[in-house]
C-alpha cells in the first residue's frame, strides 16, 4: 500500500496544535519559512484556547488534529 505524504501546511498546524496543547513555547517553532510558520501558529494557538478550555486528557482526544 503506498503512503501519500500529507501537506506540509497541515502537518506545521498539527504538529504546533499538539505543541500548544502540551504548553510548550512558541518560540520552539521549527519552521523558518513563513507560510509554513504561520499554519504552526495558528495550531499553537487553537492549542492553546483548547488548553485553556480544558480540552486536555481523555476529554480533549475528540479535539486531536488528524489531517
Amino acid at each position: 500500500m503506498k503512503r501519500v505524504k500529507r501537506d506540509k501546511s497541515n502537518r506545521a498546524y498539527s504538529r504546533g496544535y499538539q505543541a500548544g496543547l502540551q504548553v510548550r513555547s512558541r518560540d520552539l517553532c521549527p519552521y523558518t519559512d513563513t507560510t509554513t510558520r504561520q499554519f504552526w501558529l495558528s495550531g499553537w494557538r487553537d492549542g492553546r484556547a483548547d488548553h485553556w478550555a480544558g480540552f486536555t486528557g481523555v476529554p480533549g482526544i475528540h479535539r486531536t488534529v488528524n489531517y
